[in-house]
């Protein structure tokens, strides 16, 4: 049986109503599985320790945090990444992201303990560094959790479907030959951070784990499911994971306001049934999936909605309720699709064959450099 881990005091992390990373986003999905007929029996986490944290953050950086939440003047906050616009400084900071951080480690606890499909209705701030914030990010859930699960003898991968380059994971465990990082993202030439090139393959004894796929603007689901067959079974059989831990950021979706790639709902119910195979396949079940960015409330509360039925092996339906998008229309004063599936969608896309032929040369690319270090 699926384990799904949430807690009320998940929505205390927010940065203000009009920042795109609002907690209306598991609210809409929650609300819209209640009216689909689902009860989500949540287990409620603890909130992580100070001792959890330090696992992976430098102690004068959860200091500054610690500060800021308590509403202390910080001089030089946003030399570590705080008080920025992307992530402002808020009353109880601190203990809103350590909510959703025991959230993962509680998650990952189940999985030493024996469970299989692991659903963390919270984090993926894969952005935090070890001493510093950044893109929405205070603390790196998905480090702690790793961190926990490498400690207890586990080997990880770690897949990042979010359209933003998983930077904080990746450069924690860049030279660590326990944690395979492997990341589908926008081009950093053309999106937020910036980094995650095909050249960025860890070092040291992390050498050859630390996989991206760079994805040119405009990569369409064909494309995007073309490298990701290409590259994660290949890496996956060489690397022999003992649990798969997932960040399921939603926004890859076309509707996103924050990136360019193309993706449908379809598209994300390919993936996750992808993921769900191989981890069956590499893992013996083993998988914890977080949540994370997407930003568009017309498509996010939808591709999550699917993630939550496919790890439990529910029927997915056709419509949505229409006193749910009743509801939520008034609430957002914007119209929501009437299908948990989008409609066909029928874009012009200049250069399409393009895209897709620079997209598998870098699967291929990638590859190549990678396999040099497999032995």
């Amino acid at each position: 049986m699926p384990s799904v881990i949430h807690h009320p005091d998940y929505r205390r992390y927010t940065f203000g109503d009009a920042h795109p990373f609002s907690p209306v986003r598991v609210d809409m999905m929650l609300d819209l599985l209640h009216a689909l007929g689902h009860a989500v029996p949540a287990i409620e986490p603890e909130p992580a320790t100070r001792a959890d944290l330090l696992g992976v953050h430098a102690d004068y950086y959860v200091r500054r945090v610690e500060a800021l939440s308590a509403g202390e003047p910080v001089a030089d906050c946003q030399e570590y990444g705080l008080g920025t616009p992307d992530t402002p400084a808020f009353p109880g900071m601190d203990p809103a992201a350590r909510w959703h951080v025991g959230g993962a480690l509680h998650g990952a606890r189940l999985i030493c303990e024996g469970g299989k499909r692991v659903l963390q209705l919270g984090g993926g701030f894969h952005h935090a560094q070890r001493n510093a914030a950044s893109g929405f990010c205070i603390y790196n859930d998905l480090a702690i959790a790793i961190e926990y699960l490498t400690r207890r003898g586990l080997w990880v991968a770690y897949l990042d479907i979010d359209v933003h380059h998983g930077d904080g994971v990746q450069q924690i465990w860049y030279e660590d030959k326990r944690v395979m990082t492997i990341s589908l993202h926008e081009s950093g030439q053309f999106l937020f951070p910036g980094t995650g090139a095909v050249h960025e393959l860890g070092s040291g004894l992390g050498r050859g784990l630390k996989l991206n796929l760079p994805l040119e603007p405009f990569t369409e689901g064909a494309s995007y499911l073309e490298v990701l067959d290409h590259v994660v079974p290949a890496a996956l059989g060489h690397f022999r994971p003992g649990v798969l831990v997932v960040q399921a950021g939603a926004d890859a979706h076309f509707d996103d306001p924050l990136a360019d790639l193309m993706l449908t709902t379809r598209d994300y119910e390919a993936i996750f049934r992808r993921i769900l195979r191989w981890a069956d396949r590499f893992t013996a079940g083993r998988v914890l999936f977080t949540l994370g960015g997407g930003y568009s409330l017309r498509a996010t509360p939808r591709v999550w909605t699917l993630l939550y039925l496919l790890i439990h092996d529910l029927p997915v339906p056709a419509n949505l309720p229409e006193a749910w998008r009743r509801k939520w229309e008034a609430v957002l004063d914007r119209a929501l699709p009437a299908t948990l599936h989008d409609p066909d969608l029928s874009v012009d896309i200049p250069n399409r064959r393009e895209i897709a032929h620079r997209n598998r040369q870098v699967a291929v690319r990638l590859l190549e450099a990678a396999e040099q270090y497999w032995f």
